[in-house]
Formats: structure tokens, sequence, C-alpha cells
């Protein structure tokens, strides 16, 4: 009995070609073999069919053509045999080193082998936030591997903070005016943000802290393809993603200098956001690492998609928005940040990523929704969301929570950045 249940399980080549042996010596005949096996003539002929699909039956039926498998061998009651057969399957399927498997759906015959299968492949996240880690670092060779020392400012109002609110600026993104409405591409978005910053630094208060509060989709893609990340949709890209790390490493770094300029500490958030989860992360942890002899600069470099500061009796939260709606990320602020939201009087949430100003006040704090400095996409334009363009600074107190604040449109910022260096 061993011996039958073996023959009826065992799929080896070695098992196999017994069988194509014993249905030879039979004359090729069904029954006589079959009874030689102790197996049914449905068995036999299934086993006979995978032998032939090994190649191991070929010379027991000499019509199959090379390239070709047998699904069928059929004998007449003179001998004769017709076969029916089907092209090879191609090599097996090789996962590609950059990628992992996403999903995999599986058709079987009753007797579990595999007749075809759908398998989806989805990139690696770590091997491709590793290559960009590598890109970065070979953009940096020939850049001093530390920031030099920027001088200490003048007396600083020590009760006051001023955030420095930028959101979605998209920098890669592509936009033509006749289109859209406004003009964006990388030399455009690189010259905004100076402008924007050097009028919002000359105007603001002289606060003893800021905080860059870059709410996320710093980049318009994460990639050297100009696709979303998650969807991966198409998008209007400017230029190639090497040279928007570039521009963006050193529009980032231009920032930092003027704001250590006028403040005597400066803290930086990066947000985690849709558009770059990736890209954020390597700009927490390049700036972190080429400040690290700055005492007066510290990095958020937490990989949380929440982040919150500190600032007397002032707590101040930050999110992208892709989350959370504004409505919804007050408890989650509260309940992520427990022990400094308690200890606060005052509370402030801060969001992106619908690119349109918006403020919900509810009882645990104030959570606002900033719009952007950069131009529309033609998503934005042809859907109907035509929001304005424009960053914020607000000023806290630590004792009265928000004291102040100044919008700035890109209109109103034209020029300051070349005005500033020639003043």
């Amino acid at each position: 009995m061993a011996k039958r249940r073996n023959r009826f399980s065992d799929r080896s080549d070695e098992a196999l070609k017994e069988i194509a042996d014993a249905f030879d010596a039979n004359g090729r005949n069904y029954l006589k073999a079959a009874a030689a096996l102790q197996m049914s003539v449905g068995m036999l002929e299934k086993r006979l069919i995978l032998a032939s699909e090994r190649g191991l039956l070929l010379h027991h039926a000499p019509n199959a053509m090379p390239g070709f498998s047998l699904t069928k061998v059929t004998t007449d009651p003179d001998g004769g045999q017709h076969v029916t057969q089907k092209r090879e399957h191609g090599e097996p399927f090789e996962m590609p080193k950059t990628h992992f498997l996403g999903k995999m759906t599986v058709q079987r015959d009753p007797e579990g082998r595999v007749v075809q299968d759908w398998i989806r492949v989805m990139p690696d996240q770590v091997m491709r936030e590793a290559a960009m880690r590598e890109m970065v670092e070979a953009l940096k060779e020939g850049l001093p591997t530390e920031a030099p020392a920027t001088l200490l400012p003048l007396a600083r109002n020590e009760d006051l903070l001023n955030q420095y609110t930028v959101t979605d600026l998209h920098f890669g993104s592509l936009s033509w005016r006749e289109e859209t409405g406004t003009d964006y591409d990388l030399k455009i978005a690189e010259q905004l943000v100076l402008d924007w910053f050097a009028m919002a630094i000359r105007l603001s208060p002289n606060a003893h802290t800021a905080v860059l509060a870059q709410l996320g989709d710093l980049l318009h893609f994460d990639s050297l393809e100009s696709v979303t990340p998650t969807n991966r949709h198409v998008i209007d890209s400017d230029s190639r993603f090497a040279k928007i790390v570039r521009i963006v490493i050193r529009t980032m770094r231009r920032v930092i200098k003027m704001l250590l300029e006028k403040h005597e500490h400066v803290h930086i958030i990066m947000a985690d956001a849709n558009h770059d989860p990736a890209s954020e992360i390597w700009l927490r942890e390049m700036f972190a690492a080429f400040y690290e002899d700055e005492p007066r600069l510290s990095v958020e470099r937490s990989p949380s998609t929440y982040n919150a500061f500190e600032w007397g009796d002032v707590s101040l939260f930050y999110h992208h928005g892709h989350r959370k709606k504004p409505k919804q990320v007050d408890t989650v602020f509260a309940g992520r940040f427990r022990e400094l939201y308690g200890k606060t009087k005052f509370s402030y949430g801060h969001t992106g990523h619908l690119h349109s100003d918006a403020l919900f006040s509810g009882n645990l704090m104030k959570v606002e929704q900033h719009e952007t400095l950069a131009g529309r996409s033609s998503y934005e334009a042809q859907g109907g969301w035509l929001s304005e363009q424009s960053a914020k600074v607000i000023t806290y107190s630590k004792r009265f929570g928000e004291v102040g604040r100044i919008t700035l449109t890109p209109a109103m910022v034209q020029g300051a950045m070349a005005a500033a260096q020639a003043a």
C-alpha cells in the first residue's frame, strides 16, 4: 500500500520516468499500464502529461514539437496516438532586487498545481531611500562638511517666538500661466522662497527663537520618476530629480543662514508628507548632521507624522494634513503629546496639504490650515481649486499665546532677496 500511495503523491522526475517506462513496456496501453502500476487510468494520464511537460516523454510521443508541451495523449483502438500540445511557459519569474512582493493571486488545478498567477510588485522603499542618501552624499561633494559659525545676533525678546510657516512648496512642479493662471518652475520656486524669507525675516519682531515650520511636500515628487509615491499618478514636473535635490538643499541652507542671523535659536521641522515622504527623511537627517556643531540650531529628527514644540505656556503642533483632517487632528495632537498638552495653557495646530487657508477653533485647540506660495498645478486648476498664494509668520508669546502675524504674498516680496544683499 505504501508503494501505491507514493505513486499517487510522488511527482519527482524519477517517479514520472518509472511511470513513462511502464507505459512504454505495456505497449502504450493505458489499461495494461494502469493495472501494472496499480493506479487508475485517469491518474496515469495526469502523470504522463506531467512527464511530458518536463520533457520526459518525448520519445514516447514523437509528434511533440520543440518549445511545446503535451497536455493530452489519446490512443486509438488500432494503437494510433493523438496528442494535444501547447506552447511551454517562459522562464520562472524572479523578483527584481529593487522591489518586493505586494500582492499575488494564484490559480491552481484540482491537484494543487499552479495554472497561472498574477503578481504585483512594489518598489522597495528601503532601497529607494538608500539610493537617495547616496545621491545626496554625491551632491554634497565639494561642499563644507559642516556649517560655518554664524555671528550671534543682538539681544532679542526672550518672550517671543516667530514661526515661519511654509507648506506645499512643490520644488520641481511645472505650471503654465495660460493653463493654470500662474507660472511656476524650479527657478521661480527658488527665487520666491528666498524673497519670501528675506522679507518675512526683515518685517518680523526681534524674537528670541524661530521655528521653521516646513509642513511637507517641499519636493513635488520623490524618486527618479515624476509620479506620486503612493498611487503613481503622472505629474507635471520641471527638471531632473538630482537637480531638484541640489536646489532644495541650496535654498534651505540660505534660508537657515538668514534665520540664524536674526534669531538666537532656530528650530527646524521637516514634516512627513504624501508627495515626498522619503525626501523629508533625508532632509531631516542631512540638516541635523550638517548643523551638529551649531549650538543655536536644532532639528526635529522624529520620523513621526506628528510633531510638536514647547514655548513657555504655548504648545505648537504640526502635521502635513494627509493623514488627519484639520477638524480631526486636534485629538491626535492632544493624545500623542499628552504631557506637553496637559501642562500648557495655549495650544495651536498647523497643517497644509489642501493649499488653502482655513481656521478651526475647537475645545482642545485652534488648528490652522495654511495655503501655499507655490503656483497652481494643472490638476488644481482643472479641478476648480483656485486658492491664493501666501505664507505667514506667526508670533507667539510664552505668556499670552499668539500675539501677531504677518501674511506675505509673492507680489509683496518680489526682489526682497536682492534688496537685502545690496543693503
